[in-house]
């Protein structure tokens, strides 16, 4: 379910960069393959490290005090279908699988890919594990926005031309913000669960509720204001971009759910057709975890459809 979050900017900077010199179709599927293998791995690194922290039935323990918490984020460790160890062994695969990927494109386009995917690994691998455990830090929102975003589009678009490009690294910068935004949506929502177990998320580390959704305004809203200043200011992109701001009214919606989270968190919402796909809606709905998932679906599904049209536009300027 997390997957787009990857693979769609991943995507987008290819097709961004079929027009460039250097192009390298074999180059642009293992660059996008090693994001998938990538984000796989460290995925379940993060499930691994967490498990090492704390146990995982702690939000089991929570929903029976009465508290309004999400269960089961590792339910095949709480139900024994897994071990750690066994987890430990499928997160070395995935990540070794991707880094044999990263040499491949290393010995085709030198040093750089290596700068990028060595980052990428450190802050990926440091996002719940030890030392320095930077979920617990108030720092995970902002990495996952770096490395599914910024690092994810720059490195896979150097790995396809062998260039940087000012329109992919402006590109990149929005979508880095939506895909940041899933995940401090995320902690806004667990907030009250992850404070009572110590877990520092940037909503923990705020605080206040009025601080967080002011924070969250800006996350929401500066892809729109970067598309702009690319536009008229910096004359990056064309005008052709505006065509994003079909999707200011989901940015909008999902703002003002958030605002109804915090003031009325009862408040019962029902999906709309233009806010996207919302899968297993009434197992979802039958299971308790609506006011969560339609706010989490909003997230992803802004960040989606935001790479979505980029490819179109992309994909159409080819052609005129």
């Amino acid at each position: 379910m997390t997957l787009p979050q990857s693979i769609l900017p991943a995507l987008t900077a290819v097709f961004l960069s079929i027009h460039a010199d250097g192009f390298v179709w074999w180059l642009a599927v293992l660059a996008v393959l090693g994001v998938v293998l990538a984000h796989l791995g460290l995925n379940l690194f993060d499930d691994y490290f967490d498990a090492k922290k704390k146990k995982q039935d702690y939000r089991e323990e929570l929903v029976h005090t009465g508290m309004r918490a999400r269960i089961g984020k590792t339910p095949y460790l709480i139900s024994g279908e897994a071990t750690e160890r066994q987890l430990f062994i499928a997160s070395s695969i995935f990540c070794g699988l991707a880094v044999l990927i990263g040499g491949i494109i290393f010995l085709e386009r030198g040093i750089n890919i290596a700068y990028i995917a060595g980052i990428t690994a450190f802050i990926g691998i440091q996002y719940s594990a030890p030392p320095l455990r930077l979920s617990y830090r108030g720092m995970g929102e902002i990495v996952i926005g770096v490395i599914f975003g910024c690092l994810n589009m720059i490195g896979v678009a150097y790995a396809t031309t062998g260039a940087f490009s000012a329109e992919i690294i402006l590109l990149s910068i929005p979508v880095g913000f939506l895909v940041m935004n899933i995940v401090y949506i995320h902690s806004i929502l667990d907030y009250i669960p992850d404070k009572m177990v110590g877990k520092n998320t940037l909503a923990v580390l705020l605080g206040n509720q009025k601080a967080m959704l002011v924070l969250l305004f800006f996350i929401i809203f500066i892809p729109f204001l970067a598309i702009l200043a690319g536009i008229f200011w910096l004359n990056i992109i064309g005008l052709s971009y505006l065509f994003l701001f079909l999707l200011f009214p989901l940015a909008v919606s999902l703002f003002k759910m958030m605002v109804d989270f915090v003031k009325t968190p009862e408040k019962k919402f029902t999906p709309k057709f233009w806010l996207g796909a919302m899968e297993n809606w009434d197992e979802i709905v039958e299971n308790g975890l609506d006011w969560f998932m339609i706010r989490w679906y909003s997230a992803r599904n802004l960040v989606s459809f935001f790479c979505v049209i980029i490819i179109i536009i992309s994909i159409v300027t080819l052609f005129v």
